[in-house]
């Protein structure tokens, strides 16, 4: 498990050609682009969690032949010309790994600012696709618009947040009593702590919904909540009669960021490390359009689900969710269907473990899951391709870098079928590849727009 995650991976700036098994769709013309910890000892400085070590930056590119690059994050490196800064823009110390992206190409974010002129609060900002024709020279950033604010429940405890979402008119915020310690992360390099030190989980805690309205750029004002969770990511958002459904995956504790310190990360990790809570994808369905004179108690969801909401005394909404399925984590979408009422959600399998071992398609409408698996194989994040011909939700392929448990055999990306989730064919690189958490895949023409 060591050559998995805490072992320093190689850069390979070079591209290398990939052995090609089976078929690769020749409408697939583009560049897979994935990051993840991949350096956790630079010189005498070592890293005790996995999630902080240096990024390392892989790729695998499809223009006739497929070809391979790993190199660590510019930011690793001297400053380059194509690396930003937030702060430089925008007041907020730390922000999503997840931003959206808006039907005009806008970039919708959200960070936390902390203790700015007294106050700690999050800030949706927006960064537009374009500047305007007398500033071409200037960077879209210049031109970044903060949306909205909202107020920390606590000014040195805020929540952690990995992830938003969004649907047509709304933005969907989880404030999860999982939170940061300022004042610990203010002296942790001094006292030689990690980073997931500084986060402590209240199970005692509420964790509340804030939706901001994206046409007023206002918070709703009611008050919605449910109890204590720990999550990373959301899967999708959308509107329905007056309501807002999400759905997002999470556990009733904290004990998954825990088990990725590097000292748990040995032989005998697969064999110990079970999650005290297994990972469920929880849809909260929110009516904001309600009888304000409902009965106190009464159940204020009038869709199909067995989600609820109840009114309390105090004029707050208590939630609770409807359970889709169980056991999976790192969960991707047809992103054309981003913020709207969707049916398929492709993630990894990890069930009490958090070593994914593998791959799984849901339907959200009728339940029912297809898996890939492979003996000894370790798959990544799942990320789907929409055909550009296609007219269904799931036509397209899923692509997977997958690693195998004994390091003399060779990683390789594997291509699955969309809609049946049959494999396609297979690209092995001769390569120690490092595990990763996150990718996002360029088509060939995004990539030509942003050369020219």
């Amino acid at each position: 498990m060591d050559t998995l995650y805490g072992r320093n991976k190689q850069e390979h700036p070079e591209p290398i050609k990939a052995e090609v098994q089976g078929q690769v769709p020749t409408w697939l013309q583009g560049m897979l682009l994935r990051n993840g910890p991949g350096m956790h000892t630079i010189g005498d400085s070592k890293y005790n969690h996995w999630f902080d070590g240096l990024a390392l930056l892989h790729s695998f590119t499809f223009k006739n032949v497929l070809k391979f690059r790993a190199v660590v994050s510019p930011a690793q490196h001297k400053p380059s010309s194509g690396q930003v800064d937030y702060n430089k823009y925008v007041s907020v110390n730390v922000a999503t790994s997840h931003p959206h992206y808006d039907s005009a190409g806008n970039v919708l974010n959200m960070g936390t600012s902390i203790v700015d002129k007294g106050k700690t609060k999050y800030l949706l900002f927006k960064i537009p696709s374009s500047v305007p024709e007398q500033g071409k020279k200037k960077s879209c950033f210049k031109q970044l618009e903060v949306v909205c604010s909202i107020p920390s429940q606590s000014l040195l405890h805020p929540s952690y947040y990995h992830s938003f979402g969004i649907t047509e008119n709304y933005i969907v915020f989880i404030e999860q009593p999982f939170r940061l310690d300022i004042l610990k992360m203010a002296t942790a390099y001094m006292r030689g702590v990690t980073w997931a030190s500084c986060l402590a989980f209240n199970k005692d805690d509420k964790t509340w919904f804030h939706f901001i309205d994206r046409r007023t750029k206002k918070e709703v004002p009611t008050k919605f909540y449910t109890d204590a969770l720990v999550f990373f990511h959301h899967v999708n958002a959308y509107e329905e009669d007056g309501h807002i459904v999400f759905d997002i995956i999470a556990y009733t504790d904290n004990s998954l960021y825990d088990m990725f310190y590097l000292k748990n990360l040995n032989k005998d990790f697969e064999k110990n490390a079970k999650l005290t809570s297994i990972p469920t994808c929880r849809r909260f369905v929110v009516p904001l359009q309600y009888d304000k004179d409902a009965v106190v108690g009464s159940n204020l969801v009038t869709i199909p689900s067995t989600a609820t909401t109840v009114k309390e005394k105090d004029g707050t909404i208590y939630c609770q969710p409807e359970i889709l399925c169980e056991g999976i984590e790192l969960p991707r979408i047809n992103y054309d269907y981003n913020g709207k009422k969707y049916k398929y959600v492709f993630a990894t399998q990890v069930q009490w473990s958090p070593v994914p071992t593998e791959i799984a398609k849901f339907n959200t409408q009728t339940k029912e899951m297809l898996l890939w698996r492979e003996d000894d194989c370790w798959p990544s994040e799942p990320v789907f391709v929409p055909n550009p011909d296609g007219k269904e939700e799931d036509d397209g392929v899923v692509l997977t870098c997958v690693l195998k448990s004994d390091p003399q055999d060779s990683p390789f990306l594997l291509i699955l079928d969309a809609k049946t989730f049959t494999e396609l064919g297979r690209a092995v690189v001769n390569v120690d590849m490092h595990m990763d958490l996150h990718g996002i895949f360029i088509p060939q023409q995004d990539m030509k727009t942003e050369t020219e």
